[in-house]
């Protein structure tokens, strides 16, 4: 990601929804050394920062609803999220939750692609997002996993303005130009229940030795350690609930 704080249509915030938020919580702490902090109010619902040398950085939450999976969900910032959310069903989209104010802290709404990838819509008051981007333990990319690659760069540009970097077997999204994310297609490899989806990468000073630490943890291996042009070094773990997420070598975003 080459931008290093919060922009408007870029990726602002992460949440892990899981089934075991204490366990996740352990997990997380062990592999990039974040510390949980759930708001103790009851309205709250157990929503917990995660914080990096007392900076937000992320957050997890328990399953709200029947059926919901543990997973990551990406955040993109907005000037009005009723607008966007209006935006996204113009576009084929579809508005799961909200628009809702969130205390005085923002304005939110969880949206879907027209694949039914899902994601959400952040309007900052009090809370901008994440304070921290691209430093090893915080976010540094988001990637869109879907079967619908020509729908997917109908769809996104449309809602957000995206600049597009379209390859061959990759594409890049950007915000002026500054990317901070990147989309490939789910392929006959991937069992077809696997449904579209955002997933985040962080930073780490060292992808190897993350990948033997998150197996020690309990953690399972996606895609193991690999290098992409550029001097980048990525892989893909599942935390040990099943929630994937991806990390890379710091210093190498975009």
């Amino acid at each position: 990601m080459k931008n290093d704080q919060v922009v408007t249509g870029g990726p602002c915030w992460v949440e892990l929804g899981s089934a075991d938020p204490a366990a996740a919580a352990a997990f997380y702490r062990e592999l990039f050394g974040w510390r949980a902090e759930t708001d103790p109010r009851p309205e709250a619902g157990g929503y917990t920062m995660l914080l990096l040398d007392g900076a937000p950085v992320a957050a997890l939450t328990p399953l709200y609803a029947p059926g919901q999976p543990t997973a990551w969900s990406v955040s993109f910032a907005v000037t009005d999220t009723d607008a966007t959310a209006a935006a996204v069903t113009a576009a084929g989209g579809q508005v799961v939750t909200g628009p809702m104010d969130v205390f005085d802290a923002g304005r939110f709404a969880v949206v879907a692609d027209p694949a039914r990838a899902v994601f959400a819509l952040w309007q900052p008051r009090r809370f901008g997002g994440a304070a921290v981007f691209n430093r090893p333990g915080s976010l540094g990319w988001v990637e869109l996993l879907t079967r619908d690659v020509p729908g997917a760069l109908q769809f996104y540009p449309r809602v957000f303005g995206w600049s597009v970097a379209a390859g061959e077997w990759y594409t890049q999204w950007g915000v002026d130009g500054a990317d901070f994310g990147g989309m490939m297609r789910l392929d006959d490899r991937v069992p077809a229940e696997v449904p579209p989806h955002w997933r985040p990468y962080f930073a780490v000073t060292d992808v190897d030795a993350v990948v033997r630490r998150a197996a020690g943890l309990g953690a399972g291996t996606l895609l193991a350690p690999m290098d992409l042009a550029g001097g980048r070094r990525i892989a893909v773990l599942s935390d040990p609930q099943g929630a994937g997420f991806g990390v890379y070598l710091a210093g190498t975003e975009g």
